[in-house]
């Protein structure tokens, strides 16, 4: 049987965090174990995943509890550094999101279908069941500059370069990069590209990361077939000027700069 380790953040999450270790606590079909990292958070999180491990004694649930903020980046990278060594698979699962069985053999299906696939993740909606776009293009400066420019033509320039248009269909799509919600990785893509880089404290690590998984010879897959919930928070749109969205537009300078994707992502082969 298959082995999960999910990899999940909590910050400030007392909200969200129980359906969502509810949602893992009907996977049967593959052994699973739960890897929680708390990013210093100052409401009951804590005490609700405690109260959970209460009621599920037999869910293999390790907690650790950081004394602050340390981002998605490093808090993550603790996550992955404990995971079980007879873990097949590595799912990073955001707090805010409610997955299902069907999903999970799905993403696995697809990742052990070719050697090559490294990186699975599925459809989501929120909980009014409203599309997420969560398959993007590799980003440029100029493709970020043209989303954020105040006209609108503009703007609407950089999403059409962004944005990917797959038909009906099941099958899986290669795909620049994935949010990172939830992601299904093999155990062994860490040993090839290595961890989340702990340069970028929030955004983008998604893309950084999935460039890396490219470069390494592996493929980045959209599964449209595997559909989860992703009651997003989107902390960075709630205030324009914050240390979220001040750590993301840092993210990708120091990204930009990082691969010399200014004015096109061609050097990127994604297929």
């Amino acid at each position: 049987m298959d082995k999960v380790s999910f990899v999940i953040l909590t910050w400030n999450s007392e909200k969200v965090i129980l359906p969502c270790l509810e949602s893992i606590s009907s996977i049967h079909e593959q052994t699973v174990e739960v890897i929680l990292i708390d990013n210093g958070s100052a409401d009951g999180t804590v005490q609700v995943v405690n109260r959970f491990l209460e009621e599920h004694p037999g869910m293999a649930i390790r907690t650790i509890c950081l004394e602050k903020n340390y981002g998605t980046t490093v808090s993550r990278n603790i996550g992955i550094k404990n995971i079980s060594d007879d873990s097949n698979f590595v799912c990073i699962l955001d707090s805010d999101t409610i997955i299902n069985q069907e999903a999970v053999t799905e993403l696995i299906t697809v990742l052990q279908s070719d050697p090559r696939n490294g990186i699975a993740g599925p459809h989501m909606v929120n909980l009014e069941g409203v599309e997420q776009v969560t398959a993007k293009c590799i980003p440029t400066a100029f493709l970020k500059f043209c989303k954020a420019f105040p006209l609108r033509a503009v703007q609407k320039i950089g999403e059409r370069k962004e944005a990917y248009h797959f038909d009906d269909g099941q099958r899986s799509y290669p795909v620049g990069y994935l949010i990172s919600a939830c992601w299904m990785i093999r155990r062994e893509i860490f040993v090839k590209t290595g961890l989340l880089d702990e340069k970028i404290f929030y955004s983008p690590e998604d893309v950084e990361f999935c460039v890396r998984v490219w470069n390494s010879g592996f493929r980045v897959l959209y599964c449209p077939g595997a559909k989860i919930i992703h009651a997003t928070q989107r902390i960075s749109k709630k205030k324009l000027i914050s240390r979220h969205n001040w750590e993301h537009v840092k993210g990708l300078v120091y990204f930009f700069r990082k691969y010399g994707l200014f004015f096109s992502s061609g050097k990127i082969v994604c297929k």
